[in-house]
C-alpha cells in the first residue's frame, strides 16, 4: 500500500521537473542569443526555472528512496509473517514449516499435534533430507504388431549414454494367456547403427515361436535395444569395453519394472545375438556372467583373444554359459566357435570355468532355413538355462 500512495507523486515531480528543465533551458538560450546581440535579458526566469527543476530532482530522489525502503519493508514484514510472528523471518518460517512436517508425520498418513513453536526454536537443528533413491525408469511401450503369435512393442528407452534409444519387446503368446506368470528375459544385440535385432533378423519371432511349440523350448521375452551409434560395426567395440555393452542398467530397470519378468540376475536374463550381433552376445555373457546366466551366439565372427580377456576379467561370481551354433555348412563360422571355445579354455578366471557348447549340425535347403534352424536351437537353449515362467 505505502508503494502505491508513493509513486503518484514521484511521477508528479519527475514530470515537474523535466518541464522546468526544459524551461530553464530555453531561457537560457534566449539569454546568450541576446548577449550575442548586445540586448540585455531579464535572468529572473530561467533561475526560478532552474530551481524548482533542482527541487523537483531533490524530491523525485527522496521519493524513490521511500518507495525502494517501502518495498523492502514490506517483503521483511512478509518473511516475518511466514515464520508466524518469530523474531527472524528465516527462523520463523523454518518453525512454521516443521510444525505442517509434525502434523503430516505418522505411519497412519493422519494429521498429529505439532510441538509448541518454543521446543522447536530449541530443539536440535534437524539433520539433512536424504536423497531419495532414483525411481524405475517406466516408459510406455506402444504395440506394433504380432509376428510369431506373440504381440511387439517398442519404446524410447535411455542408453548407457543417456541418450534414448529405440527398444523392441517381443511378449511370446504365453504372456496373454497367463496374466500371473512371470518370464525369462534375452537381451537381443543389434550389430547396425541405430537400428534393432528383429530388423536384421525379421523371422526371429516365428523362430522362437516354433521352439515353443515343438514343445523343445521354454517362452520367454525378447528385448532388442536399438545398437549405438559412433562406428559402422557395434560390436567390435567389444574388445575395447565389453563392460560397456555387456551392462545396461537402465534397460533392466526399464523392462523389470513395465513386464512381468522374473527378477533381473543369471537366473532368469540371457543375451541373444545372430551373425554381426553374436560378437556382443558373447560378450555379454562372458563379461557380466553375474548378470546373464547364458549366452548364444549364432553364425558368428569372433575376436578369440580379446573374448578371452573379457572372460578373464569378468567378476568372480558366477560361471559363463554359452552356445555358440552355426550351420553345418557355414566352415568359417564353425572355425570361429572352436578357436573361441579354445581360447577361452586356455584362459583365467572365469573364462576358464565358462561353459562352452558347439552346434553345427544345422543343415536345410537355404540360408534362411539354416538361420530359422539356429534361432530356434539357441531359444531352446536359452529357455533350458534361464528356466521357465513362474
Amino acid at each position: 500500500m505505502v508503494r502505491s500512495l508513493l509513486i503518484v507523486p514521484l511521477l508528479a515531480a519527475a514530470g515537474g521537473g523535466v518541464w522546468l528543465a526544459r524551461g530553464a533551458l530555453l531561457r537560457w538560450r534566449d539569454l546568450r542569443a541576446a548577449e550575442t546581440y548586445e540586448l540585455a535579458g531579464e535572468h529572473r526566469p530561467m533561475l526560478l526555472r532552474a530551481a524548482g527543476a533542482m527541487v523537483c530532482g531533490v524530491g523525485v530522489t527522496v521519493l524513490t528512496l521511500l518507495t525502494a525502503l517501502g518495498t523492502f519493508g514490506a517483503l521483511s514484514g512478509d518473511g516475518a509473517a511466514d515464520g508466524a510472528g518469530g523474531p527472524g523471518g528465516l527462523t520463523g518460517s523454518a518453525g512454521s514449516l516443521g510444525s505442517v512436517a509434525g502434523r503430516l508425520d505418522g505411519s497412519g498418513g493422519g494429521w498429529q499435534a505439532a510441538p509448541p513453536a518454543e521446543a522447536a526454536d530449541a530443539a536440535v537443528p534437524a539433520p539433512s533430507v536424504p536423497t531419495p533413491s532414483p525411481l524405475p525408469v517406466v516408459s510406455r511401450f506402444d504395440s506394433v504388431g504380432h509376428p510369431g503369435g506373440g504381440e511387439l512393442l517398442q519404446s524410447a528407452v535411455p542408453g548407457p549414454d543417456g541418450h534414448p534409444r529405440n527398444v523392441r519387446v517381443w511378449l511370446p503368446a504365453q504372456y496373454a494367456k497367463d496374466p500371473n506368470a512371470r518370464f525369462p528375459v534375452v537381451v537381443m544385440h543389434a550389430a547396425t547403427p541405430r537400428k534393432t535385432a528383429d530388423a536384421e533378423v525379421p523371422d526371429v519371432f516365428e523362430g522362437l515361436a516354433s521352439a515353443v511349440q515343438s514343445a523343445k523350448g521354454k517362452p520367454f521375452i525378447l528385448v532388442a535395444p536399438e545398437a549405438p551409434n559412433g562406428t559402422a560395426h557395434p560390436c567390435e567395440l567389444v574388445a575395447a569395453a565389453p563392460m560397456a555393452v555387456a551392462d545396461d542398467a537402465a534397460l533392466r530397470t526399464t523392462i523389470a519394472a513395465t513386464f512381468r519378468t522374473l527378477p533381473p540376475g543369471p537366473a532368469a536374463w540371457g543375451a541373444l545375438g545372430v551373425e554381426d550381433g553374436a560378437p556382443c552376445a558373447a560378450a555379454a555373457g562372458l563379461a557380466r556372467p553375474d548378470l546373464y546366466g547364458a549366452a548364444a551366439a549364432v553364425s558368428g565372427k569372433y575376436d578369440a583373444p580379446a573374448l578371452a580377456r573379457t572372460g578373464a576379467e569378468a567378476p568372480a561370481t558366477g560361471t559363463p554359459r554359452l552356445l555358440l551354433a552355426a550351420g553345418k555348412a557355414d566352415t568359417a563360422g564353425v572355425d570361429a566357435a572352436r578357436k573361441l571355445q579354445s581360447a577361452l579354455r586356455g584362459g583365467t578366471g572365469a573364462a576358464a570355468r565358462a561353459e562352452v557348447r558347439i552346434s553345427d549340425n544345422a543343415t536345410d535347403y537355404s540360408a534362411d532355413r539354416i538361420r530359422l534352424r539356429l534361432v530356434r536351437q539357441a531359444a531352446q537353449y536359452l529357455g533350458e538355462a534361464l528356466g521357465k515362467a513362474s
